[in-house]
């Protein structure tokens, strides 16, 4: 099931921000670098993101997350966090087909991961997000970012 995640429920919060670290944890062991901004940042950094937040629960338990913002007609992903024991069961991709099907008036989608996350750059290519570009954000550690434009869009 996929909702909302609110975050005046303290455990549900603690448990995003417990999923979060797990799953980044394994995104910095592949691309080498353990700076990631969510790994360093506090509850109150998370609450106060602006993002919206939705949660993929498996018998009441939080096991994957995915964040966005909107501005003007495009939808950003920030965060897609799924917990690493619950990997290759489909859960990026239904969370990331829930935002996009919600979200269907908006004409641009926009993602960036870490140009060694094979599996995150497997899942845009396979849904029809274009690489843009890769961004040298510190020394040897690329960003890869991704766009996805509806027909008839600029």
């Amino acid at each position: 099931m996929i909702s909302e995640i609110n975050f005046q429920n303290d455990c549900l919060l603690k448990d995003l921000f417990d999923l979060q670290r797990a799953s980044y944890l394994v995104e910095a062991e592949l691309i080498n670098f353990f700076e990631i901004p969510p790994l360093k940042e506090s509850m109150e950094d998370l609450i106060e993101s602006g993002e919206t937040f939705l949660g993929y629960f498996e018998d009441g338990v939080l096991v994957g997350a995915i964040s966005y913002t909107i501005e003007g007609k495009e939808v950003t992903i920030c965060r897609m966090v799924v917990h690493p024991n619950h990997f290759r069961k489909g859960i990026a991709q239904k969370l990331l087909t829930y935002v996009e099907k919600n979200h269907s008036d908006l004409p641009i989608f926009k993602v960036s991961t870490g140009k060694e996350n094979s599996p995150a750059k497997n899942l845009y290519f396979k849904n029809g997000f274009q690489l843009t570009e890769d961004i040298e954000v510190v020394p040897g550690l690329f960003i890869s970012h991704f766009e996805k434009r509806k027909e008839g869009s600029l």
